[in-house]
């Protein structure tokens, strides 16, 4: 039986993807790089340590690589973490995964601060048993250092006994090699296809359609009905 459920938060939990690209985009205009937003978006669920590199070169990395992230960083958490609004239901999910007795991890390569102010804002500060941020991860993802932290938090649940559930393609190949299978969903903004591909065992559209089919979801099924 499934005993543990580990959740991504940014494009799963909270709708928050659309500003990150906003804020990667004004951080690398700020250091002189212009980067099509379709090129930025596609990258959305990175930490800043894999997303960097793929618009910056080996010496720009040098240069200014850690300025620009912590630019970012600064300019997200001072003036668009107040606007993210979480996705409906996220509470309510929660409040059912626990009635079966399971346990709930956020799983995020977002900041501390950054998780325990979607918390309130989803008010499920009482549901969840523990999380993991950046700073418990060397790299971020689609390396498994995250889902790794967070089944080290399960104190012994096993990987078959645990389900991720995520918005991007980099969550669903940082669970896998982490031996972990994730439920995908579409409200982070990456198709359908792109879960699929990627490896998602099935596929909702957001938390409450989670919610909604529940009963018939991974997280009831046993894990050998597959």
């Amino acid at each position: 039986m499934i005993q543990a459920v580990i959740f991504d938060v940014d494009g799963t939990l909270v709708d928050s993807n659309d500003l990150h690209v906003e804020t990667w985009d004004i951080a690398f205009r700020f250091f002189g790089k212009e980067i099509p937003r379709s090129a930025l978006r596609r990258q959305i669920g990175k930490g800043g340590d894999q997303y960097l590199p793929v618009f910056l070169n080996r010496e720009e990395m040098r240069e200014f690589g850690e300025e620009l992230d912590s630019y970012r960083s600064k300019l997200f958490q001072e003036e668009y973490l107040p606007r993210v609004k979480g996705f409906p239901k996220v509470r309510e999910l929660f409040q059912r995964i626990k009635a079966d007795g399971k346990q709930i991890i956020l799983a995020s390569s977002g900041k501390d601060k950054e998780l325990e102010t979607y918390k309130k804002e989803l008010q499920i500060e009482d549901l969840v048993d523990d999380m993991t941020t950046s700073d418990d991860a060397e790299k971020s993802k689609p390396h498994p250092d995250i889902f790794d932290a967070a089944l080290r938090l399960l104190d012994g649940v096993p990987a078959n006994a645990t389900l991720v559930v995520g918005d991007t393609p980099y969550d669903v190949d940082a669970a896998a090699k982490a031996g972990l299978r994730t439920i995908g969903v579409l409200c982070g903004g990456f198709s359908a296809a792109d879960l699929r591909e990627a490896g998602a065992v099935i596929i909702y559209r957001d938390p409450a359609d989670v919610l909604e089919h529940y009963g018939n979801s991974p997280i009831a099924r046993d894990t050998r009905e597959g």
